[in-house]
């Protein structure tokens, strides 16, 4: 059973910094994607980063690029947010899909991805 749990959520204010966590488990394909997804009060799911299971290719949305940074480790899963703004507000997901490693990219703008985690707010506030 694949399960992926966050953790690190939290306030911060505009600025600042914070890093998600995402213990993941029961993956067994060979090949899959990791990412991170957010979602605002009343607004729709974001894709912000993405990266395959094997290789060290990446994948941010003009709106994050250059602030946020995924990355992972054995069985988890990071991302790692800096220079916080309001606007960033929202539930943090992590997500897996099993696929090729360049199919990440448009996994992640489409949303379609198998197994999410319960989510862990994160609020950029002053």
């Amino acid at each position: 059973q694949v399960r992926l749990a966050e953790s690190g959520g939290g306030s911060v204010q505009p600025g600042g910094s914070l890093r998600l966590s995402c213990l993941v488990s029961g993956l067994t394909s060979a090949q899959y994607c990791l990412a991170w997804f957010r979602q605002a009060p009343g607004g729709e799911r974001e894709g912000v980063a993405t990266i395959p299971k094997a290789f060290d290719v990446t994948y941010y949305p003009d709106s994050v690029k250059g602030r946020f940074t995924i990355s992972r480790e054995k069985n988890m899963l990071y991302l790692q947010m800096n220079t916080l703004k309001p606007e960033d507000s929202g539930v943090y997901t992590c997500a897996a899909q099993e696929a090729h490693p360049a199919s990440c990219a448009a996994l992640l703008q489409r949303g379609h991805f198998d197994y999410w985690g319960q989510g862990a707010q994160v609020t950029v506030s002053s």
